[in-house]
């Protein structure tokens, strides 16, 4: 039984997050480095990294899944906010890597919303009370 619907709906769109951003790279964005003249060790190091995103997403949503099951939240709170830690950091680097190179445009917004709705699901996750329990969180 679910314990934790905001967990759950987290960890479902981060499992979704993961599908569409692999296949959204292999679609789009390897065809062109691979008919550009890029460096075929450049090449390699962008597909490594693409499909690295892709597991740490799909990772961090079975995760999340997991914590939506468990009776007792307090054990997992500790693991929602590392989450939500490394995911605030994922879209620091991603924003300003995007500014400085002068490429803001709807990318930025659509991964922006995307990041929000999760960190924000994440953090409603930690803040839900256990039934029944005294919970030292609000």
């Amino acid at each position: 039984m679910v314990k934790n619907v905001f967990y759950l709906i987290a960890g479902l769109l981060l499992v979704v997050l993961a599908v569409t951003h692999t296949l959204f790279g292999l679609e789009t964005a390897l065809p062109i480095l691979h008919g550009s003249d890029i460096d075929i060790g450049t090449i390699t190091v962008f597909t490594f990294q693409l499909h690295m995103i892709g597991a740490q997403d799909l990772l961090y949503g079975i995760a999340a899944l997991i914590m939506a099951f468990q009776k007792d939240m307090t054990k997992v709170k500790f693991v929602a906010l590392l989450l939500t830690t490394i995911l605030i950091a994922r879209w620091g680097i991603m924003a300003l890597v995007t500014v400085v190179y002068g490429n803001i445009g709807t990318d930025l917004l659509t991964s922006s919303i995307a990041f929000l709705v999760v960190i924000i699901l994440l953090l409603l996750g930690v803040r839900k009370k256990d039934k029944g329990k005294d919970s030292a969180y609000p």
